[in-house]
């Protein structure tokens, strides 16, 4: 029998009860920064290297991190559902915790590429430095989607959209865009749930079940409506 497809698209909340910060914490800044001076192209040009060390501290940050009971319960449903995770997110918490379909939208911090070339991509779990480059001579900058930056990835997760039996939203705000329109292209019919401490505008949508717990408490609710 065929497994129903879950599409689960998490935000910043999942991985923040891991110990990584979001820039949409309270004082709208990011570690200390403005998302401006460190996460934009026009960053880049003007001090490429307050960005490397920006995203060099970021990657030790999660390289340190552990999955939390969110990315484990989401893995965990592989059991039953045919789960596929699409991820705000640059970090390797899901993968981690054993989620085997994952898709980036915003890039990998663990990832590098040359400025020039989207497509000479290289792992990475050291710094990068100024005067790394790539094999095409270019400067080697993060595998990041920035601020004012094309989304390659969402063309490729529009049409997994619209094959949800299963629509699960957690730890987004919904303001990102354009990752936040994803959810428009789950059809009507489609159970929908929200799990986060602070719910997202969602009321034009229908079959929306609401979660309102800290994602790594909200999961057991969560498993209880898919695997009871």
């Amino acid at each position: 029998m065929e497994k129903k497809k879950i599409v689960v698209l998490t935000g910043a909340g999942i991985s923040a009860e891991s110990g990584l910060k979001t820039f949409r914490d309270s004082d709208g800044l990011w570690e200390g920064h403005r998302v401006e001076d460190v996460a934009t192209p026009r960053a880049w040009r003007r001090n490429p290297q307050m960005v490397l060390d920006f995203y060099n501290m970021r990657r030790k940050a999660v390289i340190g991190a552990q999955p939390n009971a969110a990315h484990a319960g989401l893995a965990e449903l592989e059991e039953v559902y045919d789960v596929q995770i699409i991820t705000q997110n640059i970090d390797d918490l899901h993968e981690r915790a054993g989620s085997t379909k994952v898709m980036h939208l915003h890039g990998e911090i663990l990832k590098m590429r040359s400025e020039r070339n989207e497509d000479l991509i290289y792992d990475i779990r050291a710094d990068i430095k100024l005067g790394d480059m790539a094999e095409d001579g270019a400067q080697l900058r993060p595998h990041i989607v920035w601020f004012e930056e094309a989304v390659p990835m969402i063309e490729h997760a529009i049409p997994l959209m619209h094959e949800a039996d299963i629509f699960i939203l957690i730890g987004t705000s919904l303001v990102v865009y354009p990752a936040a329109g994803l959810v428009n292209y789950v059809r009507d019919e489609v159970p929908k749930y929200v799990l986060d401490r602070r719910i997202p505008s969602v009321g034009h949508f229908s079959n929306v079940i609401t979660i309102v717990r800290p994602a790594t408490e909200g999961i057991a609710e969560l498993r209880r409506f898919l695997l009871c």
